[in-house]
């Protein structure tokens, strides 16, 4: 009698076990299943920002081929300003030499005479 106690006692226990393992593996697959969903949402969402990322680099390209071409057309016009404040510095340079310069015939130290052409003077800023 007490080996069919056992017994009975073993398979309560068995079908309680069973019982458990079922309700663990269903909520595990209810989990698989909305993991298996967010995945899909996930994807559809890399999927959109990669297409996202590929325009904006295209369109990126496109602007920085653009300001490209205007730099090289704006790049002589820049130059021949370069030249121009070149030249100016060079008159410049030139007109500051001549009227610092002593005149011929005259000592450097020596102030003018009143009798002299009046000296010319440029201003310089």
């Amino acid at each position: 009698m007490i080996i069919e106690i056992s017994i009975a006692f073993a398979a309560l226990a068995f079908c309680c076990l069973v019982y458990y393992i079922i309700r663990t593996l269903q909520k595990s697959m209810t989990t698989l299943g909305e993991t298996n969903h967010t995945l899909k949402e996930v994807r559809n969402a890399v999927h959109g920002l990669t297409q996202e990322a590929s325009q904006f680099i295209h369109t990126a390209n496109q602007m920085t081929r653009e300001v490209k071409g205007k730099i090289e057309t704006i790049d002589p016009l820049l130059e021949s300003v370069h030249d121009v404040g070149e030249v100016l510095h060079n008159v410049t340079e030139s007109v500051k030499n001549a009227t610092t310069r002593p005149v011929a015939g005259r000592a450097a130290d020596t102030p003018p005479k009143n009798n002299d052409q009046p000296q010319l003077r440029v201003k310089v800023k």
